[in-house]
């Protein structure tokens, strides 16, 4: 790795020690379906976002309460202190293709067609309100 390489990968690393974030990878569903979920709480306050996502009827839902939760802990770890209500907002939340698995179904007349099946990585940022003015 090349000098100019590692200094921005260092600096990097440092900002995210002040960032407080929760990763999902390789979820076996589709990016467009995990992204309707992650639009319904982009920006939400994060015991308003469990309780959307709670009763939402979405099976990508669960899967995005319990990264949610996660991102909560880490933000209680680094802070050392629970979080209170109304304290937390999710600030940024994004979905990117992951690996496709690319399979073949039998087809008529000696063909066969293809079938993709997508997987997908979450990221998810929470933080406090006083902090998100602080950096704008």
């Amino acid at each position: 790795m090349g000098a100019r390489k590692k200094i921005s990968a260092e600096k990097r690393k440092e900002a995210f020690k002040t960032m407080y974030f929760a990763k999902l990878q390789n979820v076996p569903t589709s990016p467009r379906k995990m992204r309707l979920v992650a639009d319904m709480i982009r920006g939400m306050e994060v015991n308003r976002a469990l309780g959307v996502l709670k009763f939402s009827s979405k099976e990508a839902a669960g899967r995005v309460e319990k990264l949610l939760r996660s991102a909560i802990a880490n933000w209680e770890l680094k802070n050392e202190r629970k979080a209170e209500s109304g304290e937390l907002f999710i600030t940024k939340i994004f979905v990117d293709g992951g690996a496709t698995l690319k399979r073949m179904r039998p087809a008529p007349q000696g063909r066969g067609y293809r079938i993709r099946k997508r997987s997908n990585h979450v990221t998810l940022f929470v933080d406090s309100k006083s902090n998100n003015e602080d950096q704008n």
